[in-house]
C-alpha cells in the first residue's frame, strides 16, 4: 500500500484529476467533497492533507486550524490548493506546512507532495 493522501475537494473535475495522478503515482487516495467529513474523526489517519480552501460548506482555512489544532493530526502536512492570489499569506496564517496555486502542474504537484511526505520520513533511525 502507497502513502494515503486526504483531499477535500468539491470541484468533480478536479477530484478526478487528483485521483487519476495521484494513484498513477502509486498514493492510496480518500476524496472528501465538503469539508464536514473531516470533522467526524471516523477515519485512519493519512500521511498528507491536501485542502481546498473554497469549499460549499466551510472555509478550507478553517478545516487546517482545526487538522492543526488537534493532537493526533497536528503533525501531518497540510497542504491548501487554492485560486486565492493571497493564498500563500493565508496558508501560513492558519498553520498550513504549504500550498499549491491554481491552476498548477501535475510536476509541482508530485513534486509539493513528495517533498512533504520525505520529511516525515526518519532519515537515519540508528537501532
Amino acid at each position: 500500500m502507497g502513502k494515503k493522501i486526504y483531499i477535500v475537494e468539491d470541484d468533480e473535475s478536479i477530484q478526478d484529476m487528483l485521483k487519476i495522478i495521484l494513484e498513477k503515482a502509486g498514493y492510496e487516495i480518500k476524496i472528501y467533497s465538503q469539508g464536514a467529513g473531516i470533522f467526524k474523526d471516523d477515519y485512519l489517519l493519512p500521511d498528507i492533507f491536501l485542502l481546498d480552501r473554497q469549499l460549499p460548506d466551510i472555509d478550507g482555512l478553517d478545516i487546517c486550524r482545526f487538522l492543526k489544532g488537534k493532537e493526533d493530526t497536528r503533525e501531518i502536512p497540510v497542504v491548501m490548493i487554492s485560486a486565492n492570489p493571497h493564498i500563500d499569506e493565508l496558508s501560513k496564517n492558519a498553520g498550513a506546512d504549504g500550498y499549491i496555486e491554481k491552476p498548477f502542474s501535475i510536476t509541482l504537484l508530485l513534486k509539493t507532495i513528495r517533498t512533504f511526505l520525505q520529511r516525515q520520513t526518519p532519515e537515519n533511525v540508528v537501532l
